[in-house]
């Protein structure tokens, strides 16, 4: 239950990122940002390998041990669980020292699984930040053929046919070891991947119904609109004299398929466009063609207003910058959650996908063709309006003052 409401002392916010994508850090940094300072006492875990872009103003700094970007990628390839018992039994520990060290009001957490059991350890209330895609109530038809060793093995249409059959005990075996570490603490075992991904005091969805549709909620479920961050790094100079030929703009993230965008760069090159891309460090391009230029980052909301098409992994985060400016997005998503938020960008009609294989790059040129002819110009527009609609800041400042009750300044 909410706090008191009568009480008005500072509230102290810890928020905890599974700093395993770039995409969970600064989620909760463009969150926690959103908190008034003369209100909030606010704390940051993370990876120090996250501090690059975790802003030290306004905020306190708890290094936090997590799976390295590496290891989560290892696991995705291999199709294996990303926490085995014994980790989970360790972020528990490492929880529970943070916890008792900043003794918050409220933890906000983004893919940390093991605060479904140290937070009510601490009897500490939690806020789940996860997209609604991954929702057990959200409306879907089925999930997507995801990368997997067994694909490969057993070729797309064989493992299709019986995919959706398996999925059930797929995602019961993801969400073993961290019931049985709550059966231990003796907690009823969630059950599945969905409701591991989902459990909290609070749950908070990035998205909007419009593109992600839900059954009825639970009144601690809240959509918060998208949450949109960019890298402090300016224009670049000589970048800023573009002609007027159309521009598509790339970027994979941190964790998209940067192994392909050599021939992703082919085939854009033959088209009558120019290409941005951005390879987030993650790849050195060397001769590339003329009409392609790169950097290792780019301030995403401008280089998005610039473009006619924007290409990504798939993710929610670079696809929800394009479609809140209106342009439309080419996915080519490699990992399961970047299937699922393409899948419901395509169901919106604002945009496309291609399977991440090197083989099927010619084919984004193809539909990068289409996305200039027009082919998504209506979804991408109905979702820019459904985007704009929400601001996430406010709605997060609005669940969090809910809950927590009035601050000093709110109350006088």
């Amino acid at each position: 239950m909410p706090s008191d409401p009568k009480s008005t002392e500072v509230k102290r916010v810890l928020f905890v990122a599974e700093a395993v994508t770039l995409a969970q850090v600064v989620r909760l940094l463009t969150l926690a940002r959103a908190l008034p300072a003369e209100e909030f006492d606010v704390h940051f875990a993370a990876a120090t390998s996250a501090w690059p872009v975790v802003d030290a103003q306004h905020l306190r700094r708890h290094p936090l041990h997590s799976l390295t970007p590496a290891q989560v990628e290892g696991a995705v390839r291999r199709g294996t669980r990303l926490y085995s018992r014994r980790t989970l039994a360790r972020y528990v520990e490492d929880d529970l020292r943070l916890l008792d060290a900043v003794q918050p009001d409220l933890v906000v957490g983004d893919l940390r699984w093991s605060l479904s059991v140290s937070a009510p350890l601490r009897g500490v209330p939690t806020a789940t930040l996860i997209n609604a895609y991954w929702s057990p109530h959200a409306i879907r038809d089925g999930f997507p053929l995801p990368h997997h060793p067994v694909v490969r093995f057993l070729g797309v249409e064989l493992a299709g046919r019986h995919f959706q059959k398996a999925l059930p005990f797929v995602f019961r075996h993801f969400a073993r070891p961290l019931d049985a570490l709550r059966v231990a603490h003796r907690m009823p075992p969630l059950g599945g991947l969905l409701e591991v991904l989902t459990d909290g005091t609070l749950t908070l969805y990035p998205d909007v119904p419009e593109l992600v549709p839900t059954g009825p909620l639970p009144p601690t479920h809240h959509f918060l609109g998208p949450v949109l961050w960019q890298p402090e790094v300016p224009w670049p100079e000589e970048w800023e004299a573009l002609d007027q030929t159309p521009i598509v703009y790339v970027t994979l993230g941190s964790s998209g398929p940067v192994h392909l965008l050599p021939a992703l760069i082919d085939a854009l090159a033959r088209l009558p466009v120019r290409v941005l891309v951005a390879t987030a460090g993650r790849l050195r391009l060397e001769h590339v063609p003329p009409n392609v230029l790169v950097a290792d980052y780019l301030p995403g909301e401008a280089a998005v207003r610039r473009a006619s098409v924007v290409i990504t992994n798939g993710g929610s985060s670079t696809g929800y910058q394009a479609l809140a400016q209106g342009r439309p997005v080419v996915g080519i998503p490699w990992n399961l959650d970047q299937l699922l938020a393409t899948q419901a960008i395509e169901a919106a009609g604002a945009g496309t996908s291609v399977r991440a294989h090197v083989e099927r790059m010619p084919e984004v040129g193809r539909q990068v063709e289409a996305a200039l002819g027009g082919a998504f110009r209506a979804g991408a527009a109905r979702a820019q309006a459904a985007l704009n609609r929400l601001d996430s800041g406010e709605r997060f400042l609005a669940v969090v003052r809910h809950w927590l009750g009035p601050s000093p300044t709110t109350s006088a």
